[in-house]
């Protein structure tokens, strides 16, 4: 082993006697879960809509006729459990922990569906919040997915190295907002995925524009957009834009998400499901 080792084999060509095989850190799912592709929905910053797109492109999937699933790994904010106004709380037994389903048959798993009051805050470090997104992996069962979505906690931490690290992950969407501040936001989230050799299927910009009622003309409320600069900047190749909508707002509000209309994310979800 020379002196200036870095202990990293992954970066070295040298074959010396200490050299070691990549180590995977990748998770296994529980025995009777087979889970076919999984989809990580992330945002280098928080308010941004993330756990919204989760949900709209789980219910294009499900509409579709796929097996779909939502992995909650925000655990410290968990929202999607009141988008889908799912109120029972999962059961579980010395195998397994078992999802709770919408009403369109979409699997969920969520810390909040685990807790007697979903108003409790969860006051954990980051290993036992990283520990506990590991285990709606490896102890929910699942049975068989189609398509799995994980809704990541936003930035670059713990718990989205875990997800990255440990789930299976296929591809990644990157949700944004309008601001000039984004553009570096999304580079932290790309520049995270590109080290963990984890493709972008693409971006997806919310509170985009606003069509106004009264003059049926789009208003960029937030500022004007630079989408396509920011994905051509990172190669990203798929884009959408989601409008601010007072009706989609109110179904969310209402956990009716599963009875929104629009084409916003259709030709995304197509990418996502034929990838």
């Amino acid at each position: 082993m020379s002196e200036n080792c870095t202990h990293d084999c992954s970066t070295c060509s040298s074959n010396c006697s200490e050299r070691k095989a990549p180590q995977s850190f990748q998770a296994p799912a529980n025995e009777f879960s087979n889970v076919k592709k999984v989809i990580a929905v992330v945002s280098g910053k928080g308010g941004v809509g993330k756990s919204m797109v989760t949900s709209l492109l789980s219910v294009l999937s499900q509409r579709k006729g796929n097996e779909t699933a939502i992995l909650d790994a925000d655990i410290t904010g968990p929202s999607i459990p009141k988008t889908f106004q799912v109120k029972e709380k999962a059961e579980s037994s010395e195998a397994a922990i078992y999802p709770v389903k919408t009403d369109t048959g979409i699997k969920l798993m969520s810390i909040n569906l685990l807790l007697d009051d979903e108003t409790m805050p969860v006051i954990w470090r980051g290993p036992i919040v990283a520990g506990t997104v590991k285990q709606f992996w490896t102890d929910v069962l699942w049975e068989d997915v189609d398509l799995m979505f994980v809704d990541c906690p936003p930035g670059t931490g713990d718990v989205p190295l875990t997800v990255f690290q440990s789930l299976p992950i296929d591809g990644i969407i990157v949700v944004t907002s309008p601001q000039d501040l984004v553009s570096m936001i999304v580079g932290k989230a790309v520049k995270m995925a590109e080290m963990m050799n984890i493709p972008i299927l693409g971006i997806v910009e919310n509170m985009s524009y606003f069509i106004c009622d009264k003059c049926d003309e789009k208003h960029y409320i937030y500022g004007e957009s630079h989408l396509e600069e920011i994905a051509q900047q990172y190669g990203i190749k798929n884009i959408a834009r989601i409008p601010v909508t007072p009706a989609l707002r109110k179904l969310v509000d209402e956990g009716k998400i599963e009875q929104f209309e629009g084409n916003w994310l259709d030709e995304l979800s197509n990418i996502i499901i034929n990838y």
